[in-house]
C-alpha cells in the first residue's frame, strides 16, 4: 500500500502500477473499509458521488489511518472546487472536464502556492503542501491537445474517463467499443512515451490488470457501489440456489 502522496508520486514516476478504489458512497466508514482492503489510494467522487465536502475531513482521516492515500475527484475544474478539497484533507485531486493544455495549467496553478501558483492558504484539516494533480482526458478537445497537456509543468498525471470520452467522440454503443478501446490504448501509449503517469477508469480487476499491462500506473480497480451490488447479488443467488 502507498503511504503518502509522495509515495504515490514516486511509484507512478517509476512506472509501478498503484491500485486504487473509487468511492461514490458517503461516510468515513466507507472510506476506512475501502482503504483496509489494501488499496493504495481511495478516490472520493464529489462530481457524481453521494459524498459532500463536509464529509471529506472524516473520510480523509479514516483512509489515512487505514494506511491508504485519500484523493478526490473534484466537482469541477473551477478554482474553488479544486482548492477546497485540499483544505479538507485530500492529498491530491483528479480534475474532470479539463479542456486543453491551457486549462490544465490553470488547474495546476490552483493546487500550488505562490510563487508557482495561486492556491490560497486556508487549510482546515491537514492536507498536502504539494498535492497530487491529475487531470482527466474525457473531452475531444483534450484529446486533440494531448501532447501539450502531457507537457504541462507540475502535472502529476492524466486520467482517462472512458464514459464521457466516448460521448464526446461519438463512440457509444457496442458496435463502437473496439474503436473506443483503440483510442484509450493510444492515450496510454502516448502518455507512457512522454513519461507521464496515466490511468484509465476500469470497472473490474481483470480490466484494470489489462491497463496496467499496457503501462497504466494509476490503476483504479473497482467502484464501491458496483462491488457492493455484485457481492450482494452473488450471495443472494447462492442462498436461493
Amino acid at each position: 500500500m502507498a503511504t503518502s502522496e509522495a509515495d504515490l508520486r514516486r511509484r507512478w514516476a517509476g512506472g509501478e502500477p498503484c491500485h486504487g478504489l473509487w468511492s461514490l458512497l458517503p461516510g468515513a466508514v466507507t472510506g476506512e473499509v475501502l482503504a483496509r482492503s489494501g488499496a493504495d489510494y481511495v478516490v472520493v467522487d464529489l462530481q457524481h458521488g453521494a459524498a459532500a465536502e463536509a464529509d471529506l475531513p472524516g473520510v480523509a482521516a479514516a483512509v489515512t489511518a487505514a494506511g491508504s492515500v485519500p484523493l478526490v475527484r473534484t466537482r469541477s475544474p473551477a478554482f474553488s472546487d479544486v482548492g477546497r478539497p485540499l483544505d479538507l484533507g485530500a492529498r491530491g485531486v483528479i480534475v474532470p472536464n479539463v479542456r486543453d493544455a491551457a486549462h490544465a495549467r490553470e488547474v495546476v496553478a490552483a493546487c500550488r502556492y505562490a510563487p508557482t501558483g495561486g492556491r490560497s492558504i486556508g487549510r482546515l484539516s491537514g492536507g498536502a503542501d504539494r498535492p497530487l494533480v491529475v487531470v482527466m482526458v474525457e473531452a475531444a478537445s483534450a484529446l486533440d491537445d494531448l501532447d501539450a497537456v502531457l507537457a504541462v509543468e507540475g502535472l502529476d498525471g492524466v486520467y482517462v474517463g472512458p464514459g464521457d470520452l466516448s460521448l464526446s467522440l461519438g463512440l457509444t454503443g457496442e458496435d463502437r467499443r473496439a474503436e473506443l478501446r483503440g483510442v484509450l490504448s493510444s492515450i496510454v501509449a502516448r502518455a507512457v512515451a512522454a513519461g507521464v503517469p496515466v490511468g484509465v477508469h476500469a470497472y473490474s480487476g481483470e480490466e484494470a490488470a489489462g491497463w496496467a499491462a499496457e503501462g497504466a500506473t494509476i490503476v483504479t480497480v473497482a467502484v464501491d457501489v458496483t462491488s457492493l451490488g455484485e457481492a450482494a447479488a452473488f450471495h443472494l443467488g447462492a442462498a436461493r440456489g
